[in-house]
């Protein structure tokens, strides 16, 4: 019952909460980033979603604009990045326009974090295993190493969710995250 219904009901009234938590935070860091390079506020990216199905991802955008960049997995010591980039990367600040995906329904508060849609081609059963569910803001996978993983182990832990999925382990990964958000991520 909680993965047929619940969890989008859940998903969409914590979705409507946190959007009067988070628009303050992200009309602030949006004036700081218009002041601090060029370019857009927002970053926007198509990723995959559930079954398979993409959409397009909001972040606030953390990076200079360089159209010669061709890394898909960006740390905190990237050249690109700006100082209020790596502020509001090592908060989690950047990701809170995902709220939007969320009450969209293309994306869950917990679940495993959207790819982009070419890393597919690389997907073992484990990654496969991860589009039965809607990806999310965080996930086992992000509490658990998070890119410091690689993708298999990534992999690995978001079919662990999957298989797992309750209103507890839900609990559990949003408590860690706030764990993740205050003291930085594991190496």
């Amino acid at each position: 019952m909680y993965k047929s219904f619940f969890k989008r009901f859940f998903d969409f009234v914590f979705g409507v909460i946190f959007v009067f938590i988070s628009v303050p935070l992200i009309v602030v860091f949006a004036c700081l980033i218009a002041l601090e390079s060029k370019g857009p506020i927002f970053f926007k990216q198509e990723r995959l979603g559930k079954s398979g199905k993409t959409f397009i991802l909001l972040k606030l955008r953390s990076l200079r604009i360089n159209n010669e960049r061709k890394e898909n997995q960006i740390f905190k010591d990237h050249p690109d990045m700006t100082p209020t980039g790596k502020f509001i990367r090592r908060f989690k600040i950047d990701e809170l326009p995902q709220i939007f995906n969320v009450l969209k329904g293309d994306m869950s508060i917990v679940g495993p974090r959207p790819c982009l849609p070419s890393l597919i081609e690389k997907f073992d059963e484990n990654g496969y295993f991860r589009l039965k569910v809607r990806p999310g803001l965080t996930g086992w996978s992000q509490v658990n190493g998070n890119v410091y993983n690689s993708w298999a182990k990534r992999w690995e832990l978001d079919r662990y969710y999957v298989e797992n999925m309750s209103l507890l382990l839900d609990f559990k990964i949003l408590i860690a995250t706030i764990g993740v958000v205050l003291f930085g991520e594991e190496k």
